[in-house]
Parts: C-alpha cells; structure tokens; sequence
C-alpha cells in the first residue's frame, strides 16, 4: 500500500501553514516529529504483527487467510476481484488461497444474485467461527493495549486512527 504524500502537510500542525513565517527550526522541529512518528508506527506495526503471527502459528492457517476471513467476517459475502483488491494480491494468488480455504470448509464460493459473471465467496459457519474466535483476541489486545488511556483519550486515538486509514 501506498499513501500519498501531498496530505502529510496538513498532519504536521494545527496552526495554519504560512511560508512567510516559516523558520528552520519549525521545518525541523516537523522533520523531528515525523521522524518519531515513522519509528513509533513501523515499531507498533511489527509489534502487532508479531503478536498476530504468533496467535495464527498453531492455528492450521496463514496469515493470509485470516485477513481473509476477517474481511469477509466484517464485510460479508464479496467478490473475488474486490477481495483480492483489499488484501493487495492478484485475483490469481487469491484463487489458489480460495480453493484451500474451501477445502479446509472456512469459505464457500456462491454465484453472485444479479451478476451472472460474478462468483461471491462468504463464510462458512466453521469460518464464521473462526472469524468470532479470532476478532475476540484483537479485541482483547485492544482493551489491553487502552485499558489506561481515558474514554477521552481513547476517542482522539479512535479518530486520529480512522483519519489515517482514511489516507489509504
């Protein structure tokens, strides 16, 4: 994924941006904080991969396919084609990814209603299940990982958050 960098201006500060007034010590003051904020990012991204690997490893499935029933889970029955778009792979590799997690009896694929072209993948009861059992662990790592932020503080992080992945 990529995010376009011609928004990030707009996250350095709240005070209006003003090139008449502008100092170096701002532009390195900004340089500074985006360099904290890259480093705590990427740090928590790999914490929380780690901790996603580590909760799958025994599991019987990959990581790829738990993104997966964790798509369909939250989203319900999608195509193949938009959900090959939200995991960031060709419709190709996720065929494949389909087929075993159709074996394994996680997903089912399903004729689209009023698309005749179009095949639907949705859950199965058993990846319906796996889906319940695997979002009450982020869950739980989310009530962990707040439990001493304030409902305020955990408000700003919610919608500071949501305007980050709003950028993808």
């Amino acid at each position: 994924m990529t995010v376009e960098h011609h928004h990030s201006s707009n996250l350095h500060s709240s005070e209006p941006h003003s090139t008449a007034h502008s100092t170096a010590g701002h532009s390195t003051a900004a340089h500074s904080t985006d360099n904290a904020l890259n480093h705590v990012i990427i740090e928590f991204y790999e914490k929380l991969s780690s901790w996603e690997h580590a909760i799958v490893r025994d599991k019987g499935f990959s990581l790829s396919q738990v993104h997966t029933i964790e798509l369909l889970g939250v989203h319900g029955a999608m195509r193949m084609k938009e959900l090959a778009d939200k995991i960031g792979v060709t419709t190709g590799t996720l065929t494949v990814q389909i087929d075993k997690m159709v074996e394994a009896q996680w997903v089912v694929r399903r004729p689209h209603e009023t698309d005749r072209r179009s095949i639907l993948v949705e859950l199965t009861e058993k990846g319906q299940a796996l889906f319940l059992e695997h979002d009450a662990l982020h869950l739980q790592l989310t009530t962990d990982l707040t439990a001493k932020m304030s409902s305020e503080e955990r408000i700003v992080l919610l919608n500071l958050l949501s305007r980050m992945n709003n950028e993808f």
